[in-house]
């Protein structure tokens, strides 16, 4: 399936004591670049996480963000560390005799003296596989999520590719009447400029302007690249150069038309190329 390089994908889960949150966002980018906002404490873990999405993803511009919360203690003995709270108690049962204008420490002080208030252990041995588990998860909701844009930027191009190839087939058919007509309107032009007196030179005029007027050539080559795209698009994997190239090989193809044409309907049928064309390329700016 065709991949779109837009995504986003979220996850969150409870490990402990602790609320680990996941996101990954990613948007469009030439090549794979990856970046991060991660608490320096899982800093260590830039690496595997990055590993992860370079076997799943070959290109675009992705953004993983990790927090991990501590959540409130839910045990009534859990909070306070008892042992600093004790000496606390002495140390300043043993200061106010000796410095009787000494105030007591207040509620707050107590709260923020180092130590006295413990913290769910985060520590990274412990939950690392839990993160790169949460990691994997959420990936794989990014990857899903692109495959389902990648979808819709397919159906989007096919759209666009059936209109220009109805426009090129409907040129194909009409070619032979219109080079007949074309060819009437100059021989008499040239018989009149001309009179009945040059007949090898009115001959040589008609053929040099049926070459230059050829468009044949052009029309064969989109259709070729019409049929190329469509074999891109059902294919999987990594199509989004390969597509640009073909969008580029396209527009060539259609200048060249417009540059050639002798007539309102060939000019036409140029510009329509052109517009659908650009659109399909837009498109193609998003696909992996």
């Amino acid at each position: 399936m065709i991949s779109s390089m837009t995504g986003f994908a979220a996850h969150t889960v409870s490990i402990g004591q602790a609320s680990l949150a996941i996101e990954f966002k990613s948007v469009n980018q030439r090549y794979l670049e990856i970046g991060f906002r991660l608490p320096e404490a899982l800093r260590a873990l830039e690496f595997p996480i990055r590993d992860l999405i370079g076997k799943r993803l070959a290109r675009g511009k992705i953004e993983c963000r990790i927090n991990l919360t501590a959540q409130p203690a839910t045990s009534p003995h859990i909070g306070l560390n008892v042992s600093i709270l004790e000496s606390l108690s002495l140390w300043q049962a043993q200061v106010q005799p000796r410095f009787a204008d000494a105030a007591p420490l207040s509620t707050g002080e107590i709260l923020r003296w180092p130590g006295l208030i413990q913290e769910t252990d985060l520590s990274l041995e412990t939950l690392s596989a839990e993160i790169l588990a949460g990691a994997a998860h959420t990936l794989n909701d990014l990857v899903q999520t692109r495959l389902r844009e990648g979808d819709k930027l397919r159906q989007h191009i096919l759209a666009r590719l059936a209109d220009a190839e109805q426009r090129v087939t409907a040129l194909q058919t009409g070619l032979p009447r219109l080079a007949q007509s074309l060819r009437e309107k100059l021989t008499q032009r040239l018989h009149d400029a001309l009179g009945e007196s040059a007949p090898e030179r009115l001959s040589q005029e008609v053929a040099l302007f049926a070459q230059k007027m050829d468009i044949e050539e052009e029309l064969a080559r989109l259709t070729t690249h019409f049929a190329e795209v469509r074999r891109v698009l059902e294919q999987d994997g990594v199509a989004g150069k390969r597509l640009d190239f073909l969008m580029q090989e396209l527009h060539r193809e259609a200048n060249t038309l417009g540059a050639k044409s002798v007539t309102l309907e060939t000019s036409s049928v140029s510009l329509d190329l052109k517009v659908l064309i650009e659109q399909m390329r837009e498109q193609v700016q998003n696909i992996e």
